[in-house]
């Protein structure tokens, strides 16, 4: 539900994403809650990028309500071999924080001059001096769990103790097996980004969460009390942002055939393909599980169509029969769907996920329980987040990215058929809970309300 403006009150927002659509989807879902409660929005597009899929959604939001504008925001090139990466996205991350100080005359240039400036975690200690220097106030948009949020703030200075990770403030500890990948590299470029952000947002007006109080109600109090960080600005918990609703191919069609709860829905999100030999174990265990599923395949990593390519991946991976015996029962898709709609249906009645945030939160909303497969990345704590409050289960010992071991496909039934048997109680809990902050009058609600009330339109 959109935020409650008066006429003549509705402010002007700059926002500024980063790069990959599990950074770009919250921003544009936030983007339309506040367009459709009267603010004007003005992204600021950092370009080239790095797929295509990403300008096409900023264009499609563009291009359905004046209430939104377009500032290109043109990077500069830099010598990619001075960064510690290959990763495409953390160098465009790279590419942004460099070309930083052109954001100085963009941002002035907006007319009506921005009431404040929204900009993407990846971004913070580059920019934040920016906007400062022009007297522009500047929240940050955290794209993942508070629980990383509460990471990000403390490393390194958490400490590891009996194979668990103590973050200064919280009783829960993490899971040494949960921490980021890159996380272990001090020289990565992820770490060297994500510590020197982590260190700035203390210096940010306010910290934008996409999560709601009763999901990780202790980590946020901890976060909120300074107990994490002295000193740390607001962190606004305005979740779940629910998707615009998109018309494009969902699978519907086929699930409206399926029976109640019978379907487990298989997607590893937009960047995650699975190893060759693990596509192969997977679909050995949907098969055997003797489950209905409905299975987004991916066989190329990065946001990007995979045409003809893809379907000679799928058929070489998956075997050229194995979609004629699982017809009827199994379906498997190549590229987009509309996933809120997937799991909404009545016929979903799982979702075997790795746990990317706005997965996690999509399928709260819908109170469909996750069986957590995380593969890279901040995945893992989510996980952790998925199973504490009863929205799914996590098989601690299932591989994740770079891993050697492959998961068997006996376990991969054997868990999915145990799994689709459970109980949803918990999850249904979760789902009532979700939407219950979101709608009016709900705890993230009256926050995005009190967070609208701060922005104030600046005058010439």
């Amino acid at each position: 539900m959109a935020p409650v403006m008066s006429e003549g009150e509705a402010p002007h927002l700059a926002l500024l994403p980063s790069a990959g659509m599990g950074h770009l989807t919250p921003f544009l879902r936030l983007a339309a809650m506040l367009a459709s409660g009267g603010a004007a929005i003005t992204f600021i597009c950092p370009t080239p990028v790095v797929s295509a899929a990403e300008a096409a959604q900023i264009d499609d939001l563009v291009s359905s309500s004046p209430s939104f504008r377009r500032l290109e925001f043109p990077l500069p090139p830099f010598d990619v071999s001075t960064a510690a990466s290959k990763d495409p996205f953390f160098l465009q991350f790279e590419s942004i924080r460099r070309a930083a100080s052109l954001l100085a005359p963009i941002l002035s240039s907006v007319s009506p001059p921005p009431s404040a400036l929204i900009l993407d975690v990846t971004l913070t200690s580059a920019v934040v001096p920016v906007a400062r220097a022009i007297s522009l106030p500047v929240y940050i948009m955290f794209t993942s769990s508070v629980w990383m949020l509460s990471l990000c703030l403390s490393f390194p200075r958490t400490a590891s103790r009996d194979g668990a990770i103590e973050v200064p403030g919280l009783a829960e500890t993490l899971p040494s097996i949960a921490l980021p990948q890159a996380l272990r590299d001090p020289k990565n470029l992820f770490t060297i980004q994500f510590c020197e952000n982590g260190k700035a947002m203390a210096d940010a007006d306010g910290i934008i969460v996409n999560t709601w109080e009763a999901l990780e109600p202790a980590t946020l109090a901890a976060l909120n009390a300074g107990k994490v960080v002295p000193g740390l600005p607001p962190v606004i918990p305005v979740g779940p942002l629910h998707p615009s609703e998109k018309s494009g191919p969902s699978a519907l069609p086929w699930l409206d055939a399926q029976p109640d709860s019978s379907v487990i829905y298989v997607s590893f999100g937009s960047r995650t393909a699975l190893p060759p030999d693990q596509i192969r174990e997977l679909a050995a265990g949907l098969e055997n599980s003797g489950c209905g599923f409905l299975w987004v395949l991916k066989t190329k990593k990065v946001d990007k169509e995979e045409g003809e390519d893809g379907e000679r991946a799928m058929n070489e991976f998956l075997g050229e029969d194995f979609l004629e015996r699982m017809e009827g029962r199994g379906k498997v898709v190549k590229g987009w769907v509309n996933q809120q709609a997937v799991l909404r249906h009545p016929a979903v009645g799982g979702f075997l996920s790795h746990c990317g945030w706005n997965s996690v939160t999509e399928a709260a909303v819908s109170g469909v329980r996750v069986l957590a497969w995380p593969r890279h990345g901040d995945q893992r704590i989510n996980a952790m987040v998925v199973e504490k409050s009863g929205l799914g289960e996590w098989p601690k010992e299932w591989s994740w990215d770079g891993d050697d071991e492959t998961v068997r496909g006996e376990e991969i039934s054997r868990r999915i058929g145990a799994f689709m048997v459970g109980s949803a109680a918990a999850a249904a809990k979760v789902k009532e809970q979700a939407n219950g902050a979101a709608s009016d009058g709900g705890s993230s609600h009256r926050h995005l309300e009190h967070l609208v009330a701060k922005f104030k339109i600046r005058r010439h």
